[in-house]
């Protein structure tokens, strides 16, 4: 794909990149997560090298984790037996997330003559989690779920139904492509995972939590089993640019609250939140750290808890 003058502005004003090895994963990540059952189960995330998704979103920092080059034919295999060796796996039954910092149905991210060998690694788990632009999503997900002993399940970046902001993302996408590709995975038996963004960029901070909800409902109403709010982060550069002109705020650690608790009211699916990099976020030095734990604690267990009270903020 030939990146569009908006594309090459938004990538010149990038930091740039740590070399990374095409052969060795970036990270792992065990943790539990709830399935449709409400049951808690090991989930083990694989961080994996490969190219770089060839769309160019504003708001995206994960281009910072991928290579400039084809990933090499065999080094996903390669990664994921190295992950195994050198960190475990986790009991029978567990889920695993393969996030490729990019879309995994890309020939050029995630070799399709590799899936046979990915697919025999995976065998103990009962999910595979990928992720992948709606634009990539079509019959090769049917077919790599043939070679799966366990259920697949496909993450899609809804990001915000918002009718202009959407558009403003440079994603390449429509309402109407991720909609395609949710009607798609559903017709192949495959799973579908969302995420929404909160606080993206062209969205007043007055409506930031309303349109997250009114996104995780869309997703739910499309069949999304499971949904995970992320926070629109900042550091890539563009996002700094929209935050001059006015047009992008990062969101806080209550408004992330809300949006949760505002997706959980739809008593539909599974609604996660993303935390790794909350201690970061702006909030109210008095209670952001009850939210954070109130938050962590919800992503865990299915229901709710009462709201936290604080004297400065409220």
């Amino acid at each position: 794909m030939t990146p569009s003058s908006e594309d090459r502005r938004i990538r010149d004003l990038r930091p740039a990149k740590s070399p990374l090895n095409a052969w060795r994963p970036i990270g792992v990540h065990l943790e539990k997560e709830r399935n449709e059952q409400g049951e808690l189960v090991p989930c083990q995330t694989l961080f994996l090298t490969g190219q770089e998704c060839p769309f160019t979103c504003v708001f995206c920092d994960l281009w910072q984790y991928t290579l400039d080059e084809p990933t090499p034919p065999g080094a996903i295999p390669a990664q994921i037996s190295q992950a195994f060796d050198e960190h475990g796996m986790p009991p029978e039954g567990a889920m695993i997330k393969l996030y490729n910092a990019s879309n995994f149905f890309d020939d050029k991210a995630v070799p399709s003559e590799d899936w046979a060998a990915i697919a025999a690694l995976l065998k103990p788990y009962s999910k595979v989690i990928v992720e992948c632009h709606p634009r990539f999503v079509g019959e090769s997900c049917g077919r790599f779920a043939q070679l799966l002993r366990g259920h697949l399940e496909v993450a899609m970046g809804l990001e915000t139904v918002h009718p202009v902001a959407l558009p403003r993302l440079n994603k390449k996408m429509t309402l109407e492509t991720w909609n395609l590709a949710a009607s798609r995975l559903r017709s192949l038996g495959v799973g579908l995972r969302s995420f929404v963004l909160v606080g993206a960029p062209y969205i007043s901070r007055a409506e930031t939590v309303e349109w997250a909800v009114r996104s995780v409902d869309h997703a739910l109403q499309c069949g999304s089993t499971v949904v995970s709010l992320i926070p629109t982060r900042s550091g890539n550069g563009e996002m700094q640019r929209l935050a001059e002109l006015g047009v992008f705020s990062p969101p806080t650690v209550r408004q992330l609250e809300e949006a949760l608790d505002g997706a959980l009211n739809l008593d539909q699916g599974i609604v996660l939140v993303d935390l790794w990099d909350a201690d970061g976020m702006a909030g109210c030095p008095e209670c952001r750290a009850a939210r954070i734990e109130r938050m962590t604690r919800l992503n865990l267990e299915a229901g709710t808890l009462p709201p936290i009270s604080c004297p400065v903020c409220d």
